[in-house]
């Protein structure tokens, strides 16, 4: 983040932090999950997390990486500033919306290969060069096919987010449209349209034929998988029945435990690699996020994703009756204490690093982030643990 306002960044994590805080704060309701081995109990807290966490962050991505698409090419015929301007806000919703599904990589995100297709830095410049310099495979991009071509010749390095960041901003601020060249264009418009795919292959293979009837013929039509190991069942469907004949969960206790698996997931991902491998010198490009110098705000999307599958629910969408944390709580208060005490934490330290990580990732405040997140991380397990026999 080499020119982003601090002060503006600040603000705004400051009010995001404060509904995270209040979020996290117990309800009368905390009490109301009872820990026994009640099927319907857990079926509940599975099914709020599904309906309430993972169905709309997975829907608010595909709308908003429809969107791109569509300013992008806007942009492209009409290159103008206000075109940039309005093409950098649909990337940063999109980008939001897929930071705020991290803890649930677990299921299609990884089965697919959609994780590191659409979200693998650093870009490789060196590539994009030489396919600058490659007349016949910009003519292929530049066609109604673009997006496929693009998906199937591109390697990991030059697709998804980055990509299109390394496109439409510079220093933190959207790319001035006179640096913006056709070429650019053609790049953009077709990575921006593979990126779209793998969304909307992300929120058909949860959500099916509750998504929106286009988004499933097109999926159709690419002949993308969208059923858990290609059989009959959603990624829903599958958790949903844990425990029957056909889901890859044994048991709903199994369900409910890779929930929190992929929130220690994404907090050790957080704190050792997107944090730790820049802050320790470990490789000081690993910058997530260096051209809209955002990646303090990915890292604290991802532990608020992780909030949300623990709290139940997106915000406006909580139902903390139906959550782990309640469920937690029943089991053994002083640890759920815990660890709504390191989720808050971890957001707090995150939102107080040195910004913009790009050129503040060796400050103290980095390694504070880190250690907090290795806390979430090992309280987490110790969640996972307590659940294992109720």
């Amino acid at each position: 983040m080499k020119k982003f306002f601090k002060t503006t960044l600040l603000i705004a994590f400051s009010a995001v932090f404060a509904m995270s805080f209040n979020s996290c704060k117990k309800s009368k309701s905390d009490s109301t999950v009872e820990p026994t081995n009640n099927d319907a109990v857990k079926t509940a807290i599975i099914n709020q997390f599904l309906d309430h966490t993972v169905a709309p962050t997975y829907t608010k991505l595909a709308l908003y990486s429809d969107e791109l698409v569509n300013d992008l090419k806007t942009l492209k015929g009409e290159m103008t500033q206000a075109n940039v301007n309005k093409a950098t806000e649909s990337f940063l919703e999109a980008r939001h919306w897929w930071e705020m599904s991290e803890a649930f990589l677990f299921g299609a995100a990884s089965d697919f290969g959609i994780d590191p297709h659409i979200d693998s830095w650093p870009l490789d410049e060196d590539a994009f060069n030489n396919l600058m310099a490659s007349p016949s495979m910009l003519a292929a991009l530049d066609t109604e096919d673009g997006d496929i071509v693009a998906g199937e010749q591109l390697g990991n390095a030059l697709l998804g987010f980055h990509g299109i960041e390394y496109i439409l901003f510079r220093d933190g601020q959207a790319r001035p449209v006179a640096e913006i060249t056709n070429d650019y264009m053609i790049y953009a418009v077709a990575v921006a349209g593979d990126l779209r795919n793998r969304c909307f292959q992300l929120e058909v293979s949860w959500v099916g034929d509750a998504a929106p009837a286009s988004h499933v013929a097109l999926m159709e039509e690419l002949e993308f998988n969208t059923t858990v190991n290609g059989g009959d069942f959603s990624y829903s469907e599958n958790m949903q029945k844990a425990g029957q004949a056909g889901s890859t969960h044994v048991t709903l206790t199994q369900a409910l435990q890779s929930i929190i698996d992929g929130s220690i997931d994404i907090s050790d991902e957080v704190g050792t690699s997107k944090i730790g491998k820049p802050h320790t010198g470990e490789d000081p490009t690993y910058v997530e996020s260096p051209y809209s110098q955002k990646s303090i705000l990915d890292f604290f999307d991802n532990i608020t994703s992780i909030n949300n599958a623990y709290m139940g629910g997106n915000e406006g969408e909580r139902d903390e009756s139906k959550s782990l944390h309640a469920y937690v709580q029943g089991i053994n208060a002083e640890l759920d204490g815990r660890i709504v005490e390191a989720i808050n934490n971890a957001l707090a330290k995150i939102n107080h690093m040195a910004a913009p990580f790009v050129n503040n990732y060796a400050d103290p405040s980095a390694g504070e982030a880190m250690d907090a997140c290795q806390t979430l991380s090992d309280v987490l397990a110790e969640a996972k643990d307590a659940i294992k026999d109720n």
